[in-house]
């Protein structure tokens, strides 16, 4: 069997073709195209090389190049500006630099798996959700934490669907504003289910909590763990941003090597009805945090470094409390993530130990 994953050499593409090159059985080729334009990637190239993983730098949006590389059986696209902030004025990438990453990328790889007959996993986020409801939600600060109020009597409440103190669900809305990021994921997605069942390939729709775990480029607008964990351990200012600058935002982290393992039994069964693609795949409650809480666990591990600024006001991306409810997927797939919160932060904080310059190479990119 024959495998692509675009972006092969941002955290979650690497870490994922390595793991599956592991696990998989010994006829698995993975190949993969990366265009390097995300900041570290070109850095992974060597250490998927040496693992036997063909990769091709170019970008995605080449059908030319694409259909160089041969045919696949299965595509895993991990390619997009992952970054709620992508697209809106002051970030690295523009609007238009957004779209045609993120969904019209995609599309060329739903052209290259109609032609081909491959099926397609197609790695999404949580922040498809709507912000207007997330920011809706009944929340009281319990330690150093929001959580849901599930006793909140509010009428307001009761249209509000797919959600309970385990998470969000996939009935949760979806309505505008879902900021300029999710909105191109979410596009993808139907794209994505729509192309499965007009030319019958296998669709899988993977919707991600917060990716975390040691090698991870982390900056302030993706990676917040690596960032904070590596930024705690140097010294280096951290801010609590918005509803009260307390640090209390809730999210739940997962590594990249158990969306791995779900994976594999993706594409182990091959197809599925259109109303089976979408799945939640994250930490849950057990692996979620606040950003005090990572605090508390950085003190602890390395002492007081810093002095966490706080800023009351929020911008119009952020949400209180988002941590996904994969309870569906656990029941449907037999599966569960193996990586507790305690091991993905002390896998990152070793990284941090051994490798002190990676918070400037991280900066410098």
């Amino acid at each position: 069997m024959r495998m692509l994953i675009t972006g092969i050499c941002g955290f979650v593409g690497s870490r994922v073709a390595m793991w599956l090159k592991e696990q998989a059985a010994a006829g698995l080729q993975i190949a993969g195209v990366d265009n390097l334009s995300r900041p570290g990637s070109a850095s992974n190239l060597q250490v998927l090389t040496s693992q036997g993983i063909e990769v091709q730098v170019g970008d995605q949006r080449d059908g030319d190049l694409l259909e160089r590389l041969g045919r696949f059986d299965w595509v895993i696209d991990a390619a997009a500006y992952a970054s709620v902030l992508a697209g809106t004025a002051g970030h690295r990438s523009s609007s238009a630099d957004l779209v045609s990453n993120n969904l019209q990328g995609t599309c060329q790889i739903l052209e290259l798996c109609k032609r081909h007959q491959a099926g397609l996993i197609l790695l999404s986020t949580s922040r498809v959700y709507s912000i207007q409801r997330l920011s809706r939600l009944p929340l009281v600060p319990t330690g150093s934490r929001w959580e849901i109020d599930s006793s909140d009597p509010s009428h307001a409440l009761a249209v509000m669907e797919g959600w309970s103190k385990e998470g969000i669900g996939t009935a949760f809305s979806t309505g505008a504003p879902i900021s300029m990021y999710g909105a191109t994921k979410l596009a993808s997605e139907v794209m994505a289910i729509e192309y499965g069942v007009a030319y019958q390939f296998p669709v899988w729709i993977d919707r991600c909590g917060v990716m975390a775990g040691a090698g991870q480029f982390g900056r302030i607008d993706q990676g917040i763990v690596a960032y904070w964990l590596h930024r705690w351990r140097e010294a280096k200012p951290l801010r609590y941003l918005g509803y009260g600058g307390m640090g209390w935002q809730v999210r739940d982290m997962l590594h990249p090597e158990d969306l791995g393992t779900l994976i594999l039994k993706q594409i182990q069964k091959g197809m599925a009805a259109p109303w089976e693609s979408i799945w939640h795949v994250s930490g849950g409650r057990e692996n979620s945090f606040s950003l005090a809480e990572l605090s508390e666990w950085c003190k602890e591990r390395w002492g007081q470094r810093v002095e966490v600024e706080r800023q009351a006001e929020a911008r119009s991306q952020d949400v209180p409390w988002l941590i996904l409810d994969a309870k569906g997927t656990s029941d449907h797939w037999n599966w569960a993530p193996r990586w507790t919160r305690q091991a993905i932060l002390e896998e990152i904080a070793d990284h941090a130990d051994a490798h002190p310059d990676w918070l400037a190479r991280c900066e410098g990119f």
